[in-house]
C-alpha cells in the first residue's frame, strides 16, 4: 500500500511505503521508505503485534526529519 506524508499546510513531504524490518537484535521495527530511498525508522512492534507504540515513534521521527508539526499519513490508491 502506498502512502503520502503531508504537513499541516497540506504540502506533501514524501510518498512511499510502510514496512516491518528486523533490526540487528532480531526485533521487528515499523519503518517508512520514501520513493527516493530514504528509510525512516520508527519504533519496535510490541510482542502482541500492536503497532501503536511503533507508530508513535515513527511520527516522532517524521517530525525530526522534516521539522513540521501536524504531520498526516494518508493511504493512496496505486
Amino acid at each position: 500500500m502506498r502512502f503520502a506524508i503531508s504537513g499541516s499546510s497540506g504540502q506533501i513531504l514524501a510518498t512511499g511505503e510502510l514496512f516491518i524490518q528486523e533490526d540487528e537484535s532480531g526485533e521487528l521495527r515499523l519503518s517508512f521508505r520514501t520513493d527516493r530511498g530514504r528509510i525512516i525508522e520508527g519504533g519496535l512492534v510490541d510482542a502482541d503485534g500492536s503497532l501503536a507504540n511503533a507508530s508513535k515513534d515513527l511520527f516522532r521521527q517524521f517530525f525530526l526529519t522534516w521539522g513540521v508539526s501536524g504531520i498526516t499519513l494518508t493511504a493512496r490508491s496505486s
